[in-house]
Formats: C-alpha cells, sequence, structure tokens
C-alpha cells in the first residue's frame, strides 16, 4: 500500500541531503510516493512567498511532510517559516532524539535520550514584541496555557510508555518564573501522577544543562517548554557529535513534519559534501510515524553499519566521502 508524503527540498545542501535521503527510502521499497512542494527561499524566488499556499495545502491533504532546511531571509522583517509551519497545523511537540553513532567524535558514547520540547508556546509566539521609541527597552509576551503544557506533557509519557522509555525528567524554571513554568510544573506534576509505571523527577533548567554535561546517562525522555527546549536539545545534540545527527519530528493532532534540525549551510551547499544523517534520522522518526516500524529500524541499522565502517563518511565525520557516497553506502547495506 503506498502513501504520499509531501517533500519540501528546501534552500542551500536542502536539495543535496533530500535527494540523497529519497534515494535511500526508495531502497526500502515501502511503497512511498513524493509530492514536491517549494517554501523558503527557492519559493520566494519562484512566487513571491516563502510559504505559498500550495505547500500548506499539500502538507494539510497528504498530513505527512518530509523537510529539508530553509532559508528565512534575515533582516528584512521576515517571520522564521519554521514557527510559521507549527503554528499553522498545531504542531506541538517537537520530539529530538540524541543518540551516539559510532565514528561521530563525539566526547560520550552510549547516550541516547530524548528531547520533547513544547512547539507552540511560550517565549516563540511572538506576541507583544515591541521596541521602545528610543531604543532602549525591548518587550516580549511569554504566554502558557493549561491546555499546552497539559498536551505536552501528556505527549511526552505516552510515548515514552509507548516506546518502553523508563524516566520522565520536567525540566522549569519555576523558581524564577513563578507564574509561566509554575503553571507548567503545576500541571506537569498533575500529568505524572496518572503516569505510576514511569519514573518522574524534576529539575531545574540550568542545573539540568550542567547534569547533562556532567552525567548525561541519568536522562531518558526530557519535557519541557518552547525556549529550554530548544536550548536543551541543541546542547543534547552537542553530546552525540553535532546537529549533523539531530533529527526533528514536529508532530500535532493532524500533521507531522519530519526534518533535519540544522541550518540550510550555504557555505558548502553544492560541494556535495553536506552530512545527510539528520535528515535521515528524520525520515527514520517519519516511518515510525506512519507505522512503518521495519523499515524505520533497517534505515537506522543501516546507519550504524556505514557509521561503523567508516569509509563513507562526510569530512565533518571524518571521513573522505561525500554526500553520494554516504548514501550509497547505506543503501548498500540495507539491501545486503
Amino acid at each position: 500500500m503506498s502513501q504520499t508524503i509531501a517533500v519540501i527540498r528546501g534552500d542551500g545542501i536542502g536539495p543535496e541531503i533530500m535527494d540523497a535521503t529519497l534515494e535511500v527510502l526508495n531502497a526500502l521499497n515501502v511503497g512511498l510516493e513524493y509530492d514536491f512542494v517549494d517554501a523558503g527561499l527557492s519559493a520566494y524566488e519562484k512566487t513571491g512567498e516563502l510559504l505559498p499556499e500550495a505547500t500548506l495545502a499539500a502538507i494539510a491533504q497528504h498530513k505527512v511532510a518530509l523537510k529539508s532546511p530553509l532559508t528565512t531571509p534575515v533582516g528584512e522583517g521576515f517571520a522564521s517559516i519554521n514557527v510559521a509551519l507549527r503554528r499553522k497545523f498545531d504542531l506541538y511537540a517537537n520530539v529530538r532524539p540524541a543518540i551516539s553513532f559510532p565514528n561521530t567524535k563525539s566526547r560520550y558514547s552510549g547516550i541516547d535520550l530524548i528531547t520533547v520540547r513544547e512547539n507552540t508556546e511560550g517565549a516563540y509566539i511572538g506576541e507583544g514584541q515591541s521596541l521602545s521609541e528610543d531604543g532602549e527597552t525591548a518587550l516580549l509576551t511569554q504566554k502558557i496555557t493549561r491546555k499546552g503544557s497539559e498536551r505536552i506533557v501528556r505527549y511526552a509519557f505516552d510515548m515514552a510508555r509507548a516506546i518502553g522509555r523508563k524516566k520522565v525528567t520536567i525540566v522549569h524554571k519555576a523558581n524564577i518564573l513563578k507564574s509561566t513554568s509554575g503553571l507548567f510544573l503545576k500541571v506537569a506534576r498533575e500529568v505524572a501522577a496518572q503516569y505510576p509505571d514511569i519514573e518522574c523527577n524534576e529539575m531545574i533548567v540550568d542545573n539540568t544543562c550542567m547534569q547533562l554535561v556532567m552525567r548525561p546517562e541519568q536522562f531518558d525522555v526530557i519535557v519541557t517548554t518552547n525556549l529550554f527546549g530548544d536550548i536543551i536539545s541543541d546542547l543534547c545534540a552537542g553530546l552525540v557529535g553535532g546537529l549533523g545527527l539531530a533529527p526533528g519530528a514536529n508532530i500535532g493532532k493532524d500533521c507531522a513534519i519530519f526534518e533535519a534540525v540544522h541550518g540550510s549551510a550555504p557555505d558548502i551547499a553544492g560541494k556535495g559534501v553536506a552530512n545527510p544523517c539528520a535528515l535521515l534520522l528524520g525520515a527514520v522518526q517519519m516511518l515510525e510515524h506512519i507505522g512503518q516500524v521495519d523499515a524505520a529500524k533497517r534505515l537506522k541499522q543501516a546507519i550504524v553499519d556505514t557509521m561503523n565502517d567508516k569509509d563513507s563518511l562526510t569530512p565533518d565525520l571524518g571521513g573522505t566521502g561525500s554526500t553520494q557516497t554516504f548514501a550509497q553506502a547505506i543503501i548498500k547495506h540495507i539491501k545486503a
């Protein structure tokens, strides 16, 4: 049975890593079909819009999208395209795993943790942004709701239960941000009490960052608010070798968008040396989401086997390979 997904090839290195990823997905032979749509700088150059209506319609129709990095023009009053997509489709759960892979030049090994970040509230909503006429004072509203807090914490616990995770850490700053972070923590405690089978602890965000660096093995699933989750998930990516190995799932009630977390890296675009791993790992999350669990396992194992071999790795991983040789090596392991 075939399934169509919306595909955004993106900007910078986006098209290169997307083409490599789709080649690998085709090798899995799981019946995926692709509806190619534009967003970002490439869309703006064609249509004058960063996020064309046709793209939004395709995502709404197929309910699943795979997205390469996008470029939002800087300093021209454009809002983040990624934030716009999350708000448009109410993609409230940002799920970012950090997993140790071989040959990554990482300082750590054996890390396997997941950050579940609230994706639609907090400091990212952009409400109440203002700058005084004299340029001396800037204001921003930070909004947290009971609904938003409850559904993200419940998502984290349901996910933990479904995939056999044993512990959820609630990360907050309720000692200082007594209203916003205080509400999040209060609601999180209420939800956690409904999951007696899963260990739960609470940690202040600054201590969390220190503990992640000192003893990352103590963490399993982390759930937190938008800004903290953005920072923590990047820190976790640093523990396992960098953003080149960091995928992200943006999941809502009706739609889901899967992506590489890193940017469009225009400085290496067209050179054929971009590491496709982050987007491939995003594709692993996508396959799991659409019920292709066996295919997701095969793809993940093929990535591990290719990393073990070393031969075809891109320069950021210490190899002399290219985006294409990396992809071909993964395909070879899939077909082995």
